[in-house]
């Protein structure tokens, strides 16, 4: 969108449109789901995520703003087809001594999608720009992203699904609201600063140390590489030290690589900046990501099988409207020409209270599981 002219604040509000589609949705998926079907779901998301994808770049090159604004929205929807049933889907069905594991692969998997998808960018963008641009880049991964239909048809059409009575579905009394509520609190204080950083890195390196898509891309590759290598000794670590120790100490390590990241804005003069900014940009996202399979099994423990649909889907809007909400006021911010930096470090002040909140959070789970309250 930089490329075809459009600035930080109006990129920042199309894509807002994408959190509010799926913060609509959140909701209403949550309960349909419970005591139902996941699969066919898989099956809408994997078809109208990639076409929908198009239709954005599409909107992008011809500048259209009513295409823009309905892909965004409907890209958000047919995301959370996926985005909110794939954890109740495994905790249904994968072994209860593969659970971790089970998580831990689903997010390596989107790290690996990463990997892929800026390996193309970085490589061909690289070799030749004028012919490899970013929109034809993108084109060729939304087709290539059709294939998820395929590997989609090819999972076991004999999933679990809980039996419940039709009323538990729609009637909100049947929920556990302590619970959840005492769940959610973190995740909605981290993905309200996360809404501020994570979908304008990209903006960060390029408007403050001039650093192009080949480059940023390939910086993206080698996150997302070591995000992969991470998530998978997640299991190891969980077991070695436990949630107490894992969780916080992972994410108190990436706040404090974001501080330094943001604050190379200070000295952005000197050409060793962008070095470190970069060096640390690879330690945040692989020390913040290793949490999130822990935080979401935990979350899906503690609250029990009769609240995991509607946690799932009440995770989902949060993370949807708090990144909606980011959006809006990122762009205001930028709109004032408040300096990144400073945005940065209200995500930085978020992610402390929401760690504060997790350990706490922790410490009331060990309570609840020495009772006998939690159910594996």
């Amino acid at each position: 969108m930089k490329s075809e002219g459009y600035s930080d604040s109006e990129y920042a509000h199309f894509t807002s449109y994408r959190y509010f589609g799926m913060l609509a949705l959140a909701l209403f998926l949550g309960m349909y789901i419970k005591g139902r079907k996941i699969l066919p779901l898989i099956y809408i998301s994997a078809i109208c995520v990639p076409f929908f994808a198009l239709l954005i770049i599409i909107g992008v090159h011809i500048h259209s703003t009513p295409l823009l604004l309905i892909s965004h929205l409907l890209w958000g929807t047919a995301y959370t087809f996926i985005q909110i049933p794939i954890l109740p889907y495994i905790m249904r069905n994968a072994p209860k001594d593969q659970q971790t594991r089970a998580i831990t692969f689903n997010f390596a998997t989107w790290s690996l999608a990463t990997i892929l998808g800026s390996l193309l960018v970085a490589v061909f963008n690289g070799i030749n720009p004028e012919l490899f641009t970013e929109r034809n880049l993108l084109f060729v991964i939304s087709f290539l992203s059709f294939a998820g239909v395929y590997f989609a048809m090819k999972m076991d059409k004999n999933e679990h699904v809980p039996i419940i009575k039709e009323k538990s579905r729609t009637n909100l009394k049947h929920y556990d609201w302590v619970i959840i509520m005492k769940a959610l609190v973190p995740t909605a204080i981290i993905a309200t600063g996360a809404g501020f950083t994570i979908p304008f890195m990209s903006l960060f390196f390029s408007n403050v140390h001039n650093m192009s898509t080949a480059t940023f891309s390939t910086l993206n590759m080698l996150t997302a590489i070591l995000v992969t290598i991470v998530a998978i000794y997640i299991p190891r670590l969980k077991d070695k030290y436990g949630y107490h120790k894992t969780i916080p100490t992972t994410q108190s390590f990436a706040i404090v690589a974001l501080i330094i990241m943001a604050t190379t804005q200070y000295y952005s003069q000197y050409s060793f900046a962008v070095i470190i900014a970069g060096m640390f940009y690879l330690l945040r996202q692989p020390l913040m990501s290793a949490a999130v399979p822990m935080t979401s099994e935990i979350t899906m423990k503690y609250v029990g099988e009769n609240n995991r649909e509607m946690v799932s889907a009440l995770t989902s809007a949060i993370w949807s409207g708090s990144a909606y909400f980011a959006a809006v006021g990122f762009g205001i911010l930028r709109h004032l020409d408040v300096q990144y930096v400073n945005i940065f470090w209200i995500t930085s002040a978020m992610y402390s209270i929401g760690v504060v909140l997790y350990v706490m959070l922790i410490r009331d789970y060990n309570v609840r599981e020495k009772a006998g309250l939690i159910n594996h």
